[in-house]
Order: C-alpha cells, then sequence, then structure tokens
C-alpha cells in the first residue's frame, strides 16, 4: 500500500507541473475580417499573425526581420528586383503545398482588391510572379530600403486559393488557409474564437493546444473575469487604474512595456472647416496632450509632438506645445471670435480603444473650449460605423490609434501624408511635395540622408497639421501568476503560441 502512494504522490506532483492544454485570454477588442486583403486593425491581424505566416517575420522580441516562408533572397544591383527560395515544407491546415504560385497569387489578390492595406504594396511593386515552383520574383517600381519590412505584414501573408476568392474579399471563418501555428476551431463573433494547434505547421508546436480569446463590453467586465480566474490572461484593454490596482494583486502578474502605438486627431482637408489650415494650427496649439495622459491615463503614456513615435530614429518634437494665446491669434485670422464662435463636431468611438475614449473626447472639448472661441459638440460610432464615416468623409474632426504594419519611420510617414494612404485614414490629404519626398527618403540606404528628409516632412507636417499627435501609448497585460509566455514586443505582435499555464 505504501509503495501506491508513493506513486499516487508522485503522478499527482508531476501533474501539478504540468501545461494546462487550454489558456483562456479575455479582451474588450473586437474582429472586424479574417481576410489578409482587408484587415486592418489590430486584433484581426493579430489572429492573422497566429494562424499564418509570411516570407518574412520578426525575431521574436526583436524587431528584427528573419527568414520564414522565403529561406533566403536576392536583390538586384539597382535595387529593383527581389528573388525569394520559398521553403518546400509549408502546407496550409487542409495539406495544400504553399509554392511560389500560391504566394505570387495571394500578393495579386492583395493588390487588386485594393483593401485598406494594399497600398503598403501597391505604393511600391510593380510586379509580382512565380519564377519556378519555389521561386517568386518580385519587382519595384522604385528602389525601396522598406519593402522587406513591408512584408512583415499580415496583408502580404499568403492564403488558400481553394478558400478565399480571387475577385472580393472574405468574410466568413477561414478553415482551410492557417499555416501558423494556430488553426481556428471556432468564432463567434463577439462572443469568442478558438484555436487550436495546426498539425501543419513547419515550425516549433505551440506551447499551449488551444487558445480561447473571449470578447468583453468593457473593461470592468474584463478585470472581473480575470479576478475570477475565467480568464487566464487579460489583453486589450484594461482600465489604467484597473491596471495600477492590479498591480498590487498577490496573484495577478503585470505586464508593461514601450509601445510604438500612437493616438491622433485626423481633420478631414476637404470638410469645412477643417479645408483651413488656420483651424487645424490653431487646434494643434489648443490641445492639452499633459492633462489627457495625467487625469485619463494615469501616467501610462507620454504626450507626442510627432506622427513618428518616440525611441524611432527620425523623430523629432515638431508639433507647439500648448499655447492658448496662439490659437486665439489663429482663430481670430481665420474670423472667430467669442461672439462668432468656431463649432465643430468631435468624433470618437467608444469600445475600440477602450472605454477611456469618451474621457480623452471630454478633456479635448473642454481644452478646446478653453479658447473661449470653439464650441466642441461631441460625438461617436460604433468602430464598423465609424470606419465607413472617416472612409466616406462623412465626419470631419475624428480620433484615430495607429499601430505599425512595419517598424520604420516611413509606416508612420506615408500612410498618413502618402496620397494614397491618407484616403485610407480619412484625411484625404495630398500633397505633391510630399509624395516626392516619400519616394526620396525610402531610395536611401544612409538612415543619416532618410534622416535629412524625414526632418523636412515632418516640418510640413506640422505647418499643414492633417492631423495633431496627441500621446504614445504604454502596452499592458495581466494574467494569473501560473501564465508564462506573455511577452510584449515592440513590434506588437502579441505571440499566443508562446504562452502556456503551469
Amino acid at each position: 500500500m505504501k509503495r501506491y502512494l508513493v506513486i499516487l504522490f508522485a503522478v499527482l506532483a508531476l501533474l501539478s507541473f504540468a501545461t494546462k492544454s487550454t489558456v483562456v485570454v479575455g479582451t474588450t477588442d473586437k474582429i472586424v475580417i479574417l481576410d489578409p486583403a482587408k484587415a486592418y486593425d489590430y486584433l484581426s491581424d493579430n489572429i492573422l499573425q497566429n494562424i499564418l505566416v509570411g516570407l518574412v517575420d520578426y525575431k521574436i522580441g526583436t524587431s528584427e526581420i528573419v527568414p520564414k516562408l522565403a529561406t533566403s533572397w536576392e536583390i538586384s544591383k539597382d535595387g529593383l528586383v527581389y528573388t525569394f527560395h520559398i521553403r518546400k515544407d509549408a502546407k496550409f491546415e487542409d495539406g495544400t503545398p504553399i509554392d511560389a504560385k500560391v504566394i505570387a497569387w495571394s500578393l495579386n489578390r492583395f493588390m487588386k482588391l485594393k483593401g485598406d492595406p494594399a497600398f503598403l504594396l501597391t505604393d511600391v511593386v510593380k510586379s509580382v510572379e512565380a519564377v519556378g515552383d519555389y521561386t517568386l520574383k518580385v519587382t519595384l517600381k522604385q528602389p525601396d530600403v522598406t519593402f522587406i519590412s513591408r512584408l512583415a505584414f499580415t496583408g502580404t501573408y499568403p492564403v488558400n486559393p481553394k478558400e478565399y476568392p480571387d475577385d472580393k474579399f472574405f468574410h466568413g471563418m477561414p478553415q482551410k488557409s492557417a499555416s501558423g501555428p494556430y488553426k481556428i476551431a471556432q468564432w463567434v463573433r463577439d462572443v469568442k474564437i478558438v484555436l487550436e494547434a495546426n498539425p501543419y505547421y513547419f515550425g516549433e508546436k505551440p506551447k499551449t493546444k488551444r487558445i480561447v480569446i473571449m470578447f468583453y463590453d468593457d473593461a470592468a467586465t474584463l478585470r472581473m473575469a480575470l479576478e475570477t480566474g475565467e480568464v487566464d490572461v487579460a489583453y486589450r484593454s484594461l482600465n489604467p487604474r484597473d491596471f495600477l490596482d492590479l498591480k498590487k494583486s498577490s496573484f495577478v502578474k503585470t505586464y508593461e512595456s514601450n509601445n510604438p502605438q500612437i493616438r491622433y486627431i485626423v481633420f478631414n482637408v476637404k470638410k469645412a472647416p477643417f479645408d483651413n489650415v488656420l483651424v487645424r494650427r490653431a487646434i494643434a496649439y489648443a490641445v492639452n496632450r499633459q492633462e489627457i495622459v495625467n487625469d485619463v491615463f494615469v501616467g501610462l503614456a507620454r504626450p507626442l509632438y510627432s506622427m513618428i513615435p518616440m525611441g524611432m530614429w527620425g523623430h523629432e518634437d515638431v508639433f507647439p506645445k500648448r499655447d492658448l494665446a496662439k490659437a486665439k491669434e489663429l482663430l481670430q485670422k481665420a474670423g472667430y471670435s467669442a461672439s462668432n464662435p468656431l463649432k465643430i463636431d468631435l468624433w470618437y468611438t467608444p469600445t475600440h480603444y477602450g472605454l477611456t475614449e469618451a474621457d480623452v473626447a471630454q478633456v479635448l472639448k473642454e481644452s478646446l473650449e478653453q479658447t473661449g472661441m470653439i464650441k466642441v459638440n461631441i460625438k461617436y460610432a460604433e468602430w464598423s460605423t465609424y470606419i465607413d464615416y472617416f472612409l466616406n468623409g462623412q465626419m470631419g474632426m475624428f480620433l484615430l490609434g495607429w499601430y505599425p504594419d512595419y517598424l520604420d519611420p516611413d509606416d508612420y510617414i506615408s500612410p498618413f501624408l502618402g496620397t494614397e494612404g491618407a484616403k485610407s485614414l480619412g484625411s484625404f490629404y495630398s500633397d505633391p511635395q510630399m509624395d516626392k519626398w516619400i519616394i526620396e527618403a525610402r531610395s536611401y540606404v544612409d538612415i543619416n540622408k532618410r534622416k535629412a528628409v524625414y526632418h523636412e516632412i515632418q516640418l510640413k507636417l506640422a505647418n499643414d497639421a492633417p492631423y495633431v499627435p496627441l500621446w504614445q501609448g504604454v502596452a499592458t497585460a495581466a494574467s494569473l501568476t501560473n501564465v508564462k509566455g506573455i511577452l510584449l514586443e515592440p513590434t506588437q505582435v502579441f505571440r499566443y503560441y508562446i504562452i502556456y499555464a503551469e
């Protein structure tokens, strides 16, 4: 009997150190679409990062580009032709090989369908073709040092031609196209999505067999779900004050890191009164960034004075600090006064960026109205409607956020200030000189030459003010103490496949 008890205790001890087969993650974010050709919001892209693979990837925990589907590549002397050699053991979850023909089809589909992120390739790529079973050739319109980095964005990840139509976006649940660590086992929109280990993935198997991502309506419910053990991990977006409270908990572990996410005001420069640069500049002088950081985010953010984030090379503080006197002067030049105030709508979306958004809008309203010459009417719309509104030019002034497609200053410049990119963000800004500078900066391998161009770009950005940068975020997450492997990366890739619970 004693012998059997010893064996039983040994088994129980081993089980106590075994990893759980399922980890539950909670979020207040939502999935919009799981078609890489259309997906251009954080969570949709993040799911795709865990179920698909591209030609390249980021080395875990860094911003270093490493081969993935491509084992290697060569660049022609003129910088225009890239030849990729494709690995031969990659397959989709239905067993379909991922060869050069499939990748070429996917890249051409991405550009042809002209989804929101399509400009990331259409701006620079002239043609894509398979020149062998496992050899891919991409020809650029002009030399572009950002091209390889662009391939780390999910829009360029191949999908299965047996599932995704060639001539329209796919709005369903992918069941044949997973090529990464996970495949999707279940998706109940706005309720949950279940990821299971993909047996056809050529890389290291995920640490946890099943990831269940639960969607919550608000940050308070998400916090409660973590504290009651309903979820193992809370990621995007806990209320900043709740996060500070959780840091004091003995059964919760918190994570925070520098974040290249930026938040900003967008002006539709084609819509009155924001077609007047004096109005845009006046608002840039009147906003109170520090109050947003202190009162809304309790220090878990930093004021931002350029669209290129702090910590990234090329960043310069080019936007003005708060100056109400200067704001009033510009408003007077634009024809406004206390008796004839500027009347504007400020739009925000209430849940996509967390429930702090209403507070941000209120702080902005108060700071602008302190000029005595602006009256602000706050409006809001849920994310899917919000996207339609700004793409269709219905909103004149609204709040947006940006997560990098690739870690390069160009990704904070060309999507905002290039003519095509600006359309997809609802500012409709267009300037021939800016377009010329953007292409010029991409042609230089020498960082100092690129910095010189970005200096001019940022000065013109502050002068034209189609956007007003507000703050730079701090990435946060929280988990139960038995959860391991959570990594808040500089790329903002949240890798579910390295997470496990003991």
